[in-house]
């Protein structure tokens, strides 16, 4: 049984909708995905579906290199996996991509998280209520409180979660391929 590394990563892209999010958690960090590898190829989370839209959300492969990141400051955490947990996670995340049609934005939950009351919808994840589910279903992390009622900066309190990164996003994707060029 190998270990292996999972990535959370908490971006603020300065977007309007992120400030207004930022109003209520007050935390740098607003949004959150997550990643099967540190070079961020493979990111996953619940947002928004076109750059000019906020309110087209649902499950999104995110796209580091994009407009919407391209600014964004970050943190990036690393965890150990077995093969068998990373086999869940691809497996959850592979269910839900399949019929990505049928997945939306919890708008509603957002409303809950900021009233602490859960509102889980069938087949609606707001991003860190994405990411908890992902870790919980895939028996990696068991949380004290309802998906629904986590909040990105949660994932920075996991005891077992370490940091691997925090500054600018673009900075991290330059180095990380710089990296890899230097390996190769």
């Amino acid at each position: 049984m190998t270990n292996k590394q999972g990535y959370i990563l908490l971006t603020d892209t300065g977007t309007l909708f992120t400030r207004l999010i930022k109003v209520f958690t007050k935390k740098p960090y607003n949004h959150a995905s997550l990643s099967f590898d540190d070079k961020l190829n493979e990111v996953y989370s619940f947002g928004r579906k076109s750059v000019r839209n906020p309110f087209r959300g649902g499950f999104v492969k995110e796209n580091m290199q994009s407009k919407l990141f391209r600014r964004s400051k970050c943190a990036i955490y690393s965890f150990e996996i077995t093969d068998e947990q990373i086999s869940e996670m691809k497996q959850f995340i592979q269910s839900i991509e399949a019929e990505r049609e049928q997945y939306s934005y919890n708008f509603i939950g957002l409303f809950g998280f900021i009233i602490n009351k859960p509102i889980n919808r069938k087949n609606k994840f707001f991003c860190s209520q994405f990411v908890a589910t992902v870790l919980s279903e895939s028996n990696i992390f068991v949380f004290e409180k309802s998906p629904s009622l986590i909040a990105p900066n949660d994932f920075e309190q996991l005891c077992t979660s370490k940091k691997v990164y925090e500054g600018n996003l673009y900075d991290y994707l330059i180095e990380a391929i710089e990296e890899s060029v230097r390996v190769a």
